[in-house]
Order: structure tokens, then C-alpha cells, then sequence
């Protein structure tokens, strides 16, 4: 099985950079008069932070827009939880990635650019079966470890709360936080997109023997749904917005980020979690 890794991620996102010109006349014509403030979080492929330098699909996305027109983006890494909290109070311009919610909607302009959905995953291949929300209130037994910030639409923030009641649940940084607690026995299951897990694991030897074991359960109250870039209502004002909006689409209908994300993840984890729009 092939595995996922940071250097991969980074021909992906000269993939990207390449193939963007097909929104180049949108480009051409369109202009931001500010630059951009995006902190973001390790999310897998989409987003990686190695010291100080921050790459991946997302961040190459902008990257190659920048390249093509005015527009300018800063980075900065933060905890993803903060990273949220930030776009909600405004002291920042752009979440990303991010699956589209209701509660986001409030905050944002989204921009779509692949499709996405959570599932349970676990490394436990002799459990019975969960098919639902409702079956994994239900079976206590089952002990869950999710990412602090994520955010997947009322029914998993719904929960996230139920869990948290039931004393089932632990919080952890990021993916690879999650596969710790995992690998120590302390959780039995988490939720997020496959290709999150998959990047988090790749590169830890510590977690290669969850690679080929990796479970992967839909929950039918998590249906599939639109992963993106958000652009804040409250600190981008409407020319910047349209702008970056027709720049963004413009690269997005290249089909580059699927082609890279078919590249580098196992058939498997790429189809319980992503799609192309």
C-alpha cells in the first residue's frame, strides 16, 4: 500500500501550481486590493507544517493563484481549534480546509473544491459492525478520540456533545494526537475524513501497522458533503471577495487537487472519504 507523505505532498502541489492556468483568463482579470490573513492547522495532505514551513494542497492552491494575479496570502500555523475560533471572531480572511456547515455559512463565503464526508475509523477488524450515530451512542463500550475544532454539521457537533456527556470522549490537537491515543489503547474509534488519518499515520513508524488494518465505516447520519475555502463576511469586503472567489474557481475547475489526492492515497481511503465534485 502506498503511503502518503509530506515530499509526496509537495509534487502534489507542484501538480496543482502547474495545471491552475486553466482559470488563467479569470485571473487575468481579476484583483484583490488586500493581502490575505490564513492561519492554518496539519490536515493531512490538504495542509502540512514542517517547522516553519507551511505546504500542502490548500496552501499550494493559493500559492498558484498568488502567482497568477495580486492577490497575496500570509500564513500562520495555529491549533485548528483556533485556527476556527479566529475566522468566527474575524481576525482572519480565509478557513481552510474546511466542510461546509450551516454554522460556517454564518461566518463565510464558500467556495467548494472537492466532496467530502467522516467516517468511523478503527484499527479493530473482529467488532461488531456501526452503521449509525445511533449505534455508536449505544454501544458504550466503544471509547472515541476526535480532533478539537472539527466540525462536520450538526449532526456530529450533536455527538460530539452526547459523547462528552456519556464521559466516551477524548480531544486531541490533530490527527496525529489521535493515532497516539489510538496506538495506546486509550480510544477504540474517532471520526474524520479517511485521507486525514491516512497523511497523519504515513510518516510515524510508530502507526505503520494501522496502515493495512484501517477500518473504515460510513455513519449514515454523515452524508456526504463539500470540503473548501471559506472567506470571512466579516474582513473581506465584496470586490476582494467576487476577486478571490472567480481566481479560486478558476483553479478549482482544473480537477487538480482530485488528480493529486487519487496520486498519493490507497484506493480504499480515497473513496471513503473524497469525491470530485
Amino acid at each position: 500500500m502506498d503511503k502518503p507523505s509530506t515530499r509526496s505532498g509537495i509534487r502534489a502541489a507542484a501538480l496543482i501550481a502547474a495545471v491552475i492556468a486553466t482559470g488563467a483568463s479569470a485571473m487575468a482579470t481579476a484583483s484583490c486590493g488586500q493581502p490575505f490573513l490564513v492561519p492554518v492547522a496539519p490536515t493531512g495532505l490538504s495542509v502540512t507544517v514542517k517547522g516553519d514551513a507551511v505546504g500542502g494542497i490548500y496552501p499550494e492552491l493559493l500559492r498558484g493563484v498568488s502567482a497568477r494575479s495580486d492577490c497575496k496570502f500570509a500564513f500562520s500555523v495555529v491549533p485548528r481549534a483556533r485556527q476556527e475560533a479566529m475566522f468566527e471572531a474575524g481576525k482572519s480572511h480565509l478557513l481552510l480546509p474546511a466542510v461546509r456547515t450551516p454554522r460556517r455559512d454564518q461566518h463565510g463565503y464558500f467556495v467548494p473544491v472537492i466532496g467530502t464526508r467522516a467516517t468511523l475509523l478503527s484499527v479493530d477488524s473482529m467488532r461488531a459492525p456501526v452503521r449509525s450515530i445511533r449505534e455508536l451512542l449505544a454501544r458504550k463500550e466503544l471509547r472515541v478520540v476526535l480532533v478539537r475544532g472539527f466540525d462536520y454539521g450538526t449532526a456530529y457537533l450533536e455527538l460530539v456533545d452526547q459523547l462528552s456527556a456519556q464521559g466516551r470522549l477524548l480531544l486531541e490537537k490533530d490527527g496525529a494526537a489521535v493515532a497516539r491515543v489510538l496506538d495506546a489503547g486509550f480510544a477504540d474509534v474517532t471520526l474524520m475524513a479517511p485521507t486525514i488519518f491516512a497523511s497523519a499515520i504515513a510518516d510515524d513508524k510508530r502507526f505503520a501497522w494501522m496502515v493495512p488494518k484501517l477500518r473504515i465505516e460510513p455513519l449514515e447520519e454523515l452524508p456526504w458533503g463539500e470540503s473548501g475555502i471559506y472567506i470571512s463576511k466579516q474582513t473581506v469586503d465584496a470586490a476582494d471577495r467576487a476577486a478571490l472567489q472567480n481566481l479560486l474557481a478558476g483553479a478549482v475547475k482544473s480537477g487538480a487537487v482530485y488528480e493529486s489526492l487519487k496520486r498519493h492515497y490507497p484506493p480504499a481511503v480515497l473513496a471513503g472519504g473524497v469525491r470530485q465534485r
